[in-house]
């Protein structure tokens, strides 16, 4: 272990990772134990053993999410004290394994972006109406299933299941591998503080509740969701793997990335607005795909038709609870551009398009997602990447 230097990192300009940034992950080093640590540069600093401090010295995050705002922001500065002088013990990035940061406690993926959802229902339903009539009045979402969600490079099986039977066997559906993978770029939000069950939590409430963001791939299996989704929405089709980056953005490195909404039409229910009936803001964060060693998409998370703070208020509008833990995602991001889309299913439209080069995932490709942000201190910072590589299926 050696200390950690600052230089080149005060601004974030270097590399994404300086001191007006440092997330947080979990980490071990030659098999030890797992412990917090926030990264500046390449280096991660021990920040149990720089401080102290018990919640910094477990196996997640946890702890540290769960003691609300005012212990986030003193921990903040006083990580930001401590790898400004230099001296704080830390570990080069490379030797280290990093873990899924936190215990996730319930996952619930949005479908906020309108430019993605009309795409898809273009694809899948041409002639019909785009959107339906909920989608502008509510924040469109399903509860995914917690137990599969991975770090960053953990690799993504294949996952096996039913799909709609074959011109050979036309009275049973067909069940394999499936043959139309995909990706979903999305932003996710990771819940610190719990609310209690038939409370609500509005949407000037998010900061007192949200920790940080992460990068997720909410991974699909086109085919098998195709299959299924009538009536009751996506199951298997989803939940074999949602992909998260290793590194926790805290809510408060983004406050120069917040930025107006596109607009909303008609204006949303009052649970959905502030006080004076103006609407939460979004995140300016750009998002870079990249499939097999070759970016495919630029998407920003900017032109989101729904709010991080109303997605949050309207999942707790029937009074459900939240939980330390908690993570809910913003569905695939996609823009307005042809080299704005957030998954193959749009880029290649369902796979058809001539000289497209592929059409869905095969096995092999590896899926990385970057992503950035305006910092505090000008320049941008880089949120942690999420990496991928579809293995074989199972048997």
């Amino acid at each position: 272990m050696s200390p950690v230097s600052p230089d080149g990192a005060g601004d974030g300009a270097t590399d994404g990772f300086g001191l007006d940034h440092l997330p947080y992950g979990v980490f071990s080093r030659d098999g030890g134990p797992r412990r917090v640590g926030a990264r500046l540069g390449d280096r991660v600093v021990d920040l149990a053993e720089a401080t102290g401090r018990p919640e910094l010295a477990t196996a997640s995050l946890h702890a540290l999410m769960a003691l609300g705002p005012a212990v986030w922001a003193e921990t903040r500065e006083q990580v930001r004290d401590l790898a400004a002088t230099g001296v704080a013990p830390s570990h080069d990035l490379a030797d280290v394994v990093l873990h899924l940061p936190f215990e996730v406690a319930d996952l619930v993926d949005f479908y906020a972006s309108e430019h993605h959802a009309t795409r898809v229902a273009e694809i899948l339903r041409p002639g019909q109406d785009p959107l339906p009539p909920q989608w502008r009045h509510l924040p469109v979402g399903y509860h995914g299933r917690a137990g599969t969600v991975v770090v960053s490079g953990t690799p993504v099986v294949r996952p096996r299941g039913q799909g709609r039977p074959s011109r050979e066997e036309p009275d049973r559906p067909a069940f394999g591998p499936t043959q139309r993978l995909d990706l979903e770029a999305e932003l996710g939000f990771v819940v610190g503080v719990p609310s209690a069950l038939g409370s609500t939590v509005g949407v000037d409430a998010l900061a007192d509740h949200v920790f940080g963001v992460v990068g997720v791939n909410d991974w699909s299996a086109r085919d098998l969701q195709a299959w299924e989704y009538v009536p009751l929405g996506p199951m298997l089709g989803k939940s074999f793997a949602t992909s998260v980056s290793a590194w926790v953005t805290p809510l408060a490195a983004l406050d120069a990335a917040w930025c107006d909404l596109p607009g909303q039409e008609p204006a949303p229910l009052p649970h959905l607005r502030h006080a004076d009936g103006s609407t939460p803001r979004g995140l300016d964060v750009e998002v870079e795909v990249e499939v097999a060693g070759t970016v495919v998409s630029r998407p920003s998370y900017a032109t989101t038709y729904w709010a991080p703070a109303q997605m949050l208020a309207h999942l707790t509008s029937n009074g459900a609870a939240l939980r330390t833990g908690d993570l809910f995602a913003s569905g695939t991001i996609s823009g307005p551009g042809d080299d704005e889309r957030g998954c193959l299913l749009e880029l290649t439209r369902g796979g058809r398009v001539e000289g497209a080069g592929r059409g869905f995932l095969e096995d092999g490709d590896e899926v990385v997602l970057r992503y950035s942000a305006p910092s505090t201190t000008g320049g941008r910072i880089t949120l942690g990447e999420v990496r991928g590589t579809v293995a074989p299926a199972a048997g």
